[in-house]
């Protein structure tokens, strides 16, 4: 069985995890709705994820809802000491499976209570929130509001630490000003790499980075050198994507999600890949590589409170 040690370790607060762990929200049924198709399949897969050493798992209350996490708990407690579950609140699921927003104190506190008792948890290790809102001053209001509640919840001893999701720079150093901030969750991955100054300004801060849908979502990632590479390294070109990740970033933690054993070992197989320098320039570009050093300057500025430096990266 491959195992994920070869990933590295970073730290969540005062808690280390492997770099590649597990996202949970596959698990459930087809759209992230209902029970799965097959119940003790989806257990198998969490097992063996621990078994193979990863000790970060992603999840939510809302995957389901309340599936997910009933599965983690049912497949894995009591949990192993080393094990740390990280949870994201400030949505809630429709009747329909619509996705709609949860943003207020009252729902907020709700959704950690949801957590807590699901997960079978006295204490959350790591609580994102999520940004549900488009319009920026819309967000920037109740992100205030959320970090406010889950600060409060912090000093109540309800949760150990605290990250963000789908946020700007401005809006991590805005909060940063209420609580700390462990990591973030964006959207991230080779396609889509609006936040590369920004994983590298968290860095120079400790703070991991964490990227939703790093194979692409629902539209898988593909181009030529992709392939090339896939092939010169007998891997697959998800394998290479994750290697690829894992190369970019010190602080970067990938928690690839699947239903399925034989892609779980895939995925835990990429910490094998070595990625030589010549295909790590062919897959990042290099126009990726000569602006690198210029959007960083922009972002440190952003999380540093300039919040006019932030707009324009």
């Amino acid at each position: 069985m491959p195992s994920v040690e070869r990933s590295g370790t970073f730290r969540l607060g005062d808690l280390t995890v492997r770099r590649l762990g597990y996202g949970a929200m596959h698990l459930s049924g087809a759209g992230i709705f209902g029970p799965p198709k097959d119940r003790d399949a989806a257990l198998a897969v969490l097992r063996e994820a621990v078994a193979a050493g990863v000790n970060h798992i992603d999840t939510s209350d809302y995957y389901g809802p309340h599936i997910t996490n009933q599965l983690i708990r049912e497949a894995l407690h009591p949990y192993p000491d080393d094990l740390v579950i990280v949870t994201k609140i400030g949505a809630r699921r429709g009747t329909d499976g619509s996705v709609l927003a949860a943003s207020s104190p009252a729902e907020l506190t709700e959704a950690v209570h949801d957590n807590l008792r699901n997960l079978d948890v006295d204490v959350l290790d790591v609580v994102n929130l999520r940004n549900m809102f488009d319009d920026a001053d819309r967000a920037d209001e109740m992100i205030e509001i959320g970090l406010t509640v889950l600060a409060d919840l912090q000093r109540r001893g309800l949760v150990r630490h605290i990250g963000l999701s789908s946020v700007t720079a401005a809006q991590i150093a805005a909060g940063r000003r209420i609580c700390e901030i462990v990591c973030v969750q964006n959207r991230y991955n080779m396609a889509q790499r609006n936040d590369d100054a920004l994983i590298d300004a968290l860095a120079v801060d400790g703070i991991a980075y964490v990227p939703f849908f790093p194979l692409g979502g629902r539209a898988p990632l593909e181009s030529s050198a992709l392939s090339q590479v896939a092939r010169l390294l007998d891997a697959t070109t998800a394998q290479v994507a994750l290697a690829w990740l894992l190369r970019r970033a010190p602080n970067m933690l990938l928690i690839p999600g699947t239903s399925s054993i034989t892609h779980l070992r895939e995925n835990i197989a990429a910490v094998e890949i070595t990625l030589p320098d010549t295909a790590l320039e062919a897959l990042s570009g290099a126009a990726y590589i000569a602006s690198r050093a210029k959007g960083a300057r922009k972002c440190f500025a952003a999380l540093n409170g300039d919040c006019e430096s932030a707009v324009s990266w």
